[in-house]
């Protein structure tokens, strides 16, 4: 969910697309429609965040400390805001269905899988936080193989990951940790990287191939909404490869220009992400006391959830990050004549 030195213009609508699509997935399940096919913007999520962090070591070698520095500073501060106003709203009473205990509120806080007592699910406070967790581990595990020659890296967290997938298949357990770190969605990391060393070897599909990938990409997306057939990882991450394959190669061919509200999306994707859900509940809550259909609140929810993820990108999400690039919270250096 972050974004690259260069931009690649196809990344950003991919972006936009899939925060859509988790926004759509919530409102529709919010107001008793069906569009579970949204929550796939979290496997293109993850095959994005692949490619890009493999894209940037590329072109910005850093070292491990750095990388990870870095990548806190891009995604906890927003996030432990976001968490703050659930836990805030949740003592007030505001969410009548959220169970707060301390040995949860601090395992979200860390990104620390752990089942929630709302629910009994491995989710945080802010129930869409669950794919940082997934995120962190990712940037843990890429920073450590920073420490190895390049040729090796991918090789090392495909070798990690897979190992950890068969793992998960070979052991029983409900530890949430275990559960969580054993997921087969979790290759969808590796094949981002997959994808990225491709672009970068200019080893992409031509035009009329990647037309094909998208092509066969979004109309499997299309049949699993209308037809509603089971999915998971399996079936998703091999169409979101596709997608993201596809959409790379079209952008290699120039086909992808920046235009003005796409791009801003693309840019708002993670604040849309965290942000939506408060504004859903707002909205659903108050089309429920006035009478609107359940379509016409859907649609308000959905508008609303984008509209302010967009104002927390401009209004929070740009300003803290500027601020902590520059070092406005660090310790003032002190000049001595």
């Amino acid at each position: 969910m972050t974004g690259a030195p260069t931009t690649i213009y196809g990344i950003q609508y991919l972006r936009a697309l899939a925060a859509l699509g988790v926004v759509i997935f919530h409102a529709a399940e919010r107001t008793g429609h069906h569009f579970a096919i949204g929550a796939a913007g979290v496997d293109v999520f993850f095959v994005i965040s692949g490619f890009i962090m493999w894209v940037i070591s590329e072109r910005r070698p850093v070292s491990p400390l750095a990388f990870l520095r870095n990548r806190i500073q891009r995604i906890a501060p927003i996030y432990l805001l976001a968490t703050a106003v659930m836990v805030v709203g949740g003592l007030a009473g505001l969410f009548p269905n959220l169970v707060l205990s301390n040995a949860h509120v601090i395992s979200s806080l860390l990104f620390v899988p752990m089942r929630s007592p709302s629910s009994g699910e491995i989710w945080p406070v802010l129930v869409q936080g669950w794919t940082l967790n997934y995120e962190m581990f990712f940037y843990a595990v890429f920073a450590v193989t920073l420490l190895l020659p390049r040729a090796r890296r991918l090789l090392a967290i495909a070798g990690c990951f897979s190992a950890l997938v068969a793992i998960g298949f070979a052991v029983d357990s409900d530890s949430a940790l275990f559960v969580t770190y054993t997921r087969p969605i979790i290759l969808e990391f590796v094949a981002g990287m997959i994808v990225a060393e491709c672009w970068l070897r200019h080893r992409i599909p031509g035009a009329l191939s990647s037309l094909a990938l998208v092509a066969i990409a979004l109309s499997g997306f299309v049949a699993l909404a209308v037809l509603r057939l089971p999915f998971n990882e399996f079936i998703l991450g091999p169409l979101a490869v596709m997608l993201v394959l596809g959409t790379l190669g079209l952008e290699a061919q120039g086909w992808f220009r920046p235009r003005r509200l796409p791009m801003l999306l693309g840019d708002a994707s993670y604040s849309i992400y965290l942000w939506h859900t408060f504004a859903m509940s707002v909205v659903v809550k108050v089309c429920g006391l006035a009478g609107i259909g359940p379509l016409t609140s859907a649609l308000l929810a959905a508008v609303a959830g984008t509209a302010l993820g967009v104002f927390a990108y401009l209004l929070i999400e740009i300003p803290l990050t500027k601020r902590l690039r520059s070092g406005f919270f660090s310790r003032p250096v002190e000049h001595r004549a």
